[in-house]
């Protein structure tokens, strides 16, 4: 890389409030929360915690507690930072891999402490791929930008619903999903209103033989939900495109109440769309058709 990362626009990811001046081959990740080079080699991902979890880090992040989160410290020093940000910069490599063969990885880890939020980026890169002052320069360079609302951060998602049926957006998740429900109650409890959850997950295509037990792995694996039957599982495609669909009855573990799910996967190319719907036994045939619906309508940006 030869263009000094000062000289360029921070770049914000989707949904993120950290921005960087991301040197030209970097680019905005569709896996996770930061960057990534093109080919491999490099990443920078961006977490974003409360503000007062900056000086908690800054005094617990020893060395030692470091190596146990997979981090060999060489060097740790204040940074300075635009618009008075605060941050901490811990320079290193990757714990060694136990797998024959596995090149080191050089690791930085810088701390950004705002008023009101902090950031834990974390950059790593192949021995060789980059150099510490090209990382340096832009982890740097950091921005931060104020608070995004909830149209922002949906409007940021990586699919849009062309159709809500009636659900609205109460949160946004990670950049890559979001909490909707039908009702006029943002805070739901005892399962008082339906709500549907839309995530993308990018990752290597799924194979077709794999796809009802991915499916069913990932209905199994919610935590909320007890004693699950399956009602049907099917594959199926429309306009070009395969989907799985499962709808099964289960049982709410915080209200005990009786609970229809549906959930439907939609395969891209890259990994995939998963929608989850959970409503009430007793309203199972007004609202299922409307999960439907906003399913239905879901495009990939």
């Amino acid at each position: 890389m030869t263009v000094s990362a000062s000289a360029q626009e921070a770049v914000f990811p989707p949904s993120s409030r950290f921005g960087f001046a991301a040197p030209a081959d970097l680019v905005v990740s569709k896996r996770f929360t930061g960057f990534e080079r093109r080919g491999g080699g490099v990443v920078v991902s961006v977490v974003e915690l409360p503000a007062p979890a900056y000086t908690e880090m800054e005094q617990s992040f020893s060395d030692e507690t470091l190596k146990a989160q997979g981090m060999v410290v060489r060097s740790r020093e204040s940074v300075p930072l635009a618009d008075g940000l605060q941050g901490v910069l811990f320079t290193g490599e990757a714990t060694a891999s136990d797998v024959p063969g596995v090149p080191a990885v050089n690791k930085w880890l810088l701390i950004v402490g705002g008023t009101d939020v902090t950031g834990l980026i974390i950059a790593q890169a192949a021995t060789g791929a980059e150099s510490d002052e090209t990382i340096r320069s832009m982890l740097t360079s950091v921005k931060l930008r104020p608070a995004l609302g909830l149209d922002e951060q949906v409007a940021a998602l990586p699919f849009r619903v062309g159709d809500p049926a009636g659900f609205r957006p109460v949160r946004a998740l990670a950049g890559n999903s979001v909490l909707m429900t039908l009702g006029p109650r943002d805070q739901i409890s005892a399962m008082e209103q339906p709500i549907l959850v839309i995530a993308q997950a990018v990752q290597a295509p799924t194979p077709q033989e794999q796809r009802d037990g991915l499916a069913r792995q990932a209905l199994f694996a919610n935590q909320t939900m007890k004693d699950f039957q399956i009602e049907r599982s099917q594959s199926y495609r429309q306009n070009g495109i395969d989907w799985h669909e499962i709808v099964a009855r289960a049982v709410d573990i915080p209200s005990n109440q009786p609970v229809v799910v549906a959930q439907t996967i939609r395969f891209n190319p890259d990994g995939y769309i998963r929608a989850v719907g959970v409503t009430r036994a007793d309203q199972r045939s007004d609202v299922l058709p409307l999960f439907r619906q906003v399913v239905d309508s879901l495009q990939v940006k």
